[in-house]
């Protein structure tokens, strides 16, 4: 029953009528303030982000502004947020990469994105899907792997493996709705310490039914 096409299959149709039309949570305009944000977001919540991108994304308009920023004071602007001198590093060099070499433009490829200071595939995924609409691939949080393992998807604990499984079992035109999906039920409904079964509509698909 589990880890299989069906089984995908129904958790995304049942998934699709509690979440019609889902999307990232954090907030952006253009595609280097969402490349920006996701990178912030690693290891820290979407909440957390957007209340420091409210005025970062206020003071700095453009990826020649990111770019023009002495690090230490965009260091300053981020630092509610974990990490954030590293992050900070990485969104600057990303701004200077995308000028010189991409015109100025967030490459829309996975391949180009990826090779970005701090962009790893998850990071380039929620881009290239929520920025330019393009499924490549479908991004692994956190919550993706928690209720792709819980729902018994996969057994599998790397997220690029993961990533692999559920690109098998989903068609593509699924990919970033699939990702969103799990992640608002991950933050909503099946929450890492205290899932909330009763409130599930796929507890009764699901592994931890011990019914």
């Amino acid at each position: 029953m589990f880890g299989n096409r069906q089984h995908v299959q129904e958790i995304i149709r049942r998934l699709k009528k509690l979440y019609p039309n889902p999307k990232t949570e954090l907030n952006y305009e253009t595609p280097f303030e969402l490349l920006a944000a996701t990178i912030l977001s690693a290891q820290a919540t979407d909440a957390s982000v957007n209340r420091v991108t409210e005025k970062l994304f206020r003071k700095y308009r453009s990826v020649k502004d990111f770019d023009a920023a002495p690090l230490e004071e965009l260091e300053r602007d981020v630092a509610g947020i974990n990490f954030y001198r590293n992050k900070a590093k990485n969104i600057k060099r990303c701004a200077a990469i995308i000028l010189e070499s991409h015109g100025g433009k967030v490459p829309d490829s996975m391949a180009a994105l990826v090779e970005l200071p701090g962009v790893a595939r998850k990071t380039a995924n929620i881009v290239l899907s929520n920025a330019y609409g393009r499924n490549e691939g479908i991004a692994v949080d956190t919550h993706v792997k928690r209720l792709s393992q819980r729902l018994g998807i996969t057994k599998k604990t790397d997220p690029n493996k993961i990533e692999e499984d559920l690109m098998a079992m989903t068609p593509g035109s699924e990919w970033a709705n699939l990702s969103h999906m799990l992640i608002l039920h991950g933050r909503r409904i099946c929450t890492a310490r205290a899932p909330k079964h009763g409130q599930c509509v796929l507890f009764d698909i699901c592994p931890s039914n011990n019914i």
